[in-house]
């Protein structure tokens, strides 16, 4: 086999010509089988073989700076540089990272796990390149789908019209999650039909060059040249922006998209190459549902993914939205390019006029849902915690400012596993409890939830409702509108937390009681406006408090209870912040980092009971 030959680029750049597409082939059969035993994403990287090849024929990625956007199509990358034996673990504890992670090579120029910003740090590095006087090639990897956010064009924006030399490598396979909506799709649908004047013009440029005075000559015909193309023929919007704009090329000839690159990186100028591929190239079940086939979990490489739908909370979430919005015509739903994963498949065919996705601009579809909010429909943005932080700034100045009633489906709250620390949902509770005038609701099972976002829509003002991914753990009583409930009665300790962590609370006041500690575990069903009232009641009777959090300390629902409790004069003998501290969680299962990170039952148990036995032992000195 080609591929047990390569252990670094090194081995790929010294491959003859005819070696190239069988290798490509033993990737995509490596590709299934190893994605098939860990999950992860699929046709994403099935469609960027070819392209990934070529790049590390013309590239040296150890010290030119190839940067990714989003990063969930950098497998190939990794199994060419030297991490092919650690597949095995790909996105496990502590094992290989599914995005690009520069701790784990010299060759991941940059982390990268959202999307849109691959242009921008693309250009800062070519920037500090220039100042510092060094020598590397710097090349941004960017999909269809990330063009549609915001973020890439003020970095087109800036990059063409920097002079700096640099490639920008636009991946069009017509699909980010799901299929490419809006006028960028159909502007690269109309650059699609246009190759074969690219290759006449390398061809020209080449002859030209090897003629006296042909250099000058290639310019004076490319001024007059590009005044007709002007006058007659609308132009890229990329050679608008200042880039040489080469392409489309054939995404999965391996051949073509080195003698492109190659040229593209000797223009020593802003170049937009752009690449059509087939997102799930060579697989055929992922070719035929790459929407399906983006992210997967383990799976039979004969069948293909699993693509039945799973009752989780996003499920339960887009399927009573779907049931309020036929008694309400306010009711809209809005997406970022996330209908599947959000659960809005069953909305936008339900009611197809009210449903909007945007594409991959968070900010835009807060302040779009702001001024519907205002024209008096009832807005629901379905969207991931940690791609919500782009939209922080509209959430203050366009939402909350004006008081909107704008409802925020905030799903992946909290730990969502295997995608690590660009996925985890663990900031939101900071950000959206400073929010003035802002609601936040934590449901902690299908009921919760159902109930909680019937609220929402029903109440004024900005709403969050934050769920986790994945489905519950356990059923809770029907939630009565109470901004907290207490579950257990104990005189010993009160434990306190939200969402489906409650459950691990109530596993820990089984465990102490069995070591003779009775607990009282309250939850919150609304950590804002935070009520403290039921807490400090139950501190006041057992001294002693632990909360119970998956997400970062500073601005946690702890510290604010903590500061309740100081302002009310309350000083427990016992007060215990169980959450992530200032960090960021890695990845592994949500099982698993609980454990890690002291969230479960057993930590939880382990920690009351270390505090209980000192006091005992104080007492018994005494």
């Amino acid at each position: 086999m080609i591929l047990e030959r390569i252990a670094s680029p090194a081995d790929v750049k010294q491959l003859s010509r005819e070696e190239l597409e069988p290798l490509c082939g033993e990737l995509r059969r490596f590709l299934v089988e190893s994605v098939s035993r860990t999950g992860g994403h699929l046709a994403s990287n099935l469609g960027a073989v070819e392209l990934t090849v070529a790049l590390h024929r013309i590239y040296d990625t150890g010290r030119d700076r190839l940067v990714f956007d989003v990063g969930h199509q950098c497998y190939i990358h990794k199994a060419l540089t030297g991490r092919r034996e650690l597949f095995g673990t790909l996105r496990q504890l502590e094992g290989l990272s599914g995005f690009p992670k520069p701790g784990e090579s010299v060759h991941d120029a940059f982390v990268a796990g959202h999307a849109s910003n691959s242009v921008s740090v693309a250009l800062g590095m070519a920037r500090g390149r220039t100042l510092l006087g060094e020598d590397y090639a710097v090349a941004a990897l960017i999909g269809d789908g990330a063009l549609t956010g915001g973020l890439a064009y003020e970095g087109l924006n800036d990059a063409g019209a920097s002079g700096e030399p640099l490639v920008v490598i636009l991946n069009d396979n017509g699909m980010s999650i799901d299929p490419n909506v809006g006028g960028v799709a159909t502007h690269l649908g109309r650059l699609r039909l246009r190759p074969g004047y690219y290759r006449f013009k390398k061809g020209y440029h080449a002859l030209l060059e090897r003629l006296p005075g042909g250099r000058r000559l290639y310019q004076f015909n490319h001024r007059i040249k590009d005044s007709l193309k002007r006058a007659i023929y609308p132009c890229s919007m990329f050679e608008d922006m200042g880039f040489t704009y080469l392409g489309p090329v054939d995404g999965h000839n391996v051949e073509q998209l080195c003698t492109t690159l190659a040229w593209a990186r000797e223009l020593n100028a802003p170049v937009l190459l752009h690449v059509r591929t087939v997102k799930g190239k060579g697989y055929s079940p992922a070719e035929r549902q790459p929407e399906r086939s983006h992210g997967v979990a383990p799976f039979d490489p004969a069948l293909g993914p699993d693509c039945a739908p799973k009752t989780d909370f996003s499920y339960v979430f887009g399927h009573e939205l779907v049931e309020l919005a036929g008694h309400d015509k306010r009711i809209c739903a809005v997406t970022a390019a996330m209908a599947e994963g959000a659960g809005l498949q069953e909305f936008a065919a339900a009611w197809p006029k009210r449903f909007f996705d945007v594409g991959i601009a968070e900010g835009h579809a807060v302040a779009m849902a702001a001024g519907m909010a205002k024209q008096g429909l009832r807005p629901v943005f379905a969207v991931y915690s940690s791609f919500l932080q782009r939209g922080f700034d509209m959430l203050l100045h366009d939402v909350a400012l004006q008081g909107l009633h704008v409802v925020l489906a905030v799903d992946r709250s909290g730990l969502v596993g295997a995608d690590g620390p660009t996925h985890h949902g663990c900031q939101d509770v900071g950000y959206l409890t400073q929010i003035p005038g802002m609601t936040v609701l934590c449901p902690a099972c299908f009921g919760e939830l159902r109930a909680m976002l019937r609220a929402a829509l029903a109440l004024e003002g900005p709403v969050a409702v934050r769920y986790p991914r994945g489905g519950e753990d356990r059923r809770y009583a029907d939630w009565d509108g109470a901004p907290a409930a207490r579950l257990r009665e104990g005189e010993d300790v009160t434990l306190v937390s939200y969402g489906t962590l409650t459950g691990e609370l109530l596993d820990a006041a089984e465990f102490l009681a069995a070591q003779g500690v009775e607990a009282e575990v309250v939850k919150l069903h609304r950590i804002a406006p935070l009520d403290p009232a039921p807490v400090l009641a139950s501190v006041r009777r057992t001294g002693r408090l632990l909360v119970l959090e998956d997400c970062v300390e500073n601005g946690s629902i702890g510290q604010q209870l903590a500061a309740a409790l100081a302002q009310a004069g309350i000083a427990p003998r016992l007060l215990l912040l169980r959450n992530l501290k200032n960090a960021f969680a890695p990845q592994g299962t949500v099982p698993q980092l609980r454990r890690l990170l002291g969230l479960d039952a057993e930590a939880v148990t382990a920690a009351v009971m270390a505090r209980w036995k000192e006091e005992n032992h104080e007492l018994s000195v005494d």
